[in-house]
């Protein structure tokens, strides 16, 4: 019969794969977008379990309030301004045709209204590189130019916390606790390390997969293991 791979039993969605999303403090997103400019204050930083930047609770004047991933630099009791009259400056709020070509930007929304989506990374950040009619043509980390709204908002400067990689881990417990925050089961084990009845690729005389580990799309669960649905394998001929 053999036993369940790492992918069904994950599946299942029992505690061990399940997100622990009662320990986060709050969705970090944009409040509704408006034409006025609104001004808050940063009223504390906070630490949210499973992310890796830190969220900025901002108060505004009439009372509402918004997490949002704290730029480098921001302090608590700082002003942030949000709308598009907002002044250039580290942590406002602006939409990306207000934001000037050249200036380093983070948490960017993909369309007007949905809160933030793209670099929000700690240390990752995007320029925007020039203007194109209503669009903004940004340079993301990956490299590539991407053409936005110019009505989508972006927040100007750096995303806190791009330090955290330079700390060794030391230990396996420490990586543990930094996985079990963001539901992923660690350590994960190889499956050419485990007994054929574990796994489609464990077995033999050595760890090795001894066969093409190319599966089909709509294999069944058991047998979905290594390259699901190439499109080549193999060396590429020059």
């Amino acid at each position: 019969m053999g036993k369940r791979i790492l992918a069904q039993r994950a599946g299942r969605g029992t505690s061990t794969f399940r997100s622990p999303s009662h320990l986060r403090v709050s969705e970090a997103k944009y409040p509704p977008p408006s034409d006025s400019t609104k001004k808050g204050v940063v009223v504390e930083l906070v630490h949210d379990p499973g992310r890796w930047v830190p969220l900025a609770r901002i108060l505004f004047e009439d009372g509402s309030e918004f997490y949002t991933p704290a730029a480098e630099g921001v302090y608590q009791g700082q002003v942030i301004y949000v709308g598009p009259q907002a002044p250039i400056a580290v942590g406002n709020i602006l939409p990306l045709s207000s934001i000037p070509e050249g200036t380093k930007v983070f948490n960017i929304e993909l369309r007007p209204g949905d809160g933030g989506k793209l670099v929000r990374q700690a240390g990752s950040y995007s320029v925007v590189l020039g203007k194109s009619g209503r669009y903004a043509i940004v340079l993301l980390p990956s490299g590539e130019q991407k053409m936005v709204l110019g009505t989508c908002r972006a927040t100007i400067g750096v995303p806190a916390g791009a330090g955290r990689t330079e700390k060794p881990l030391l230990k396996a417990g420490a990586a543990y606790h930094k996985w079990k925050v963001k539901a992923r089961k660690w350590p994960r084990t190889r499956g050419v390390a485990m007994n054929p009845v574990s796994h489609p690729h464990g077995g033999g005389s050595h760890q090795s997969v001894s066969r093409s580990s190319t599966v089909s799309r709509h294999a069944p669960p058991g047998r979905k293991a290594g390259h699901i649905a190439a499109s080549r394998t193999g060396r590429k001929k020059r």
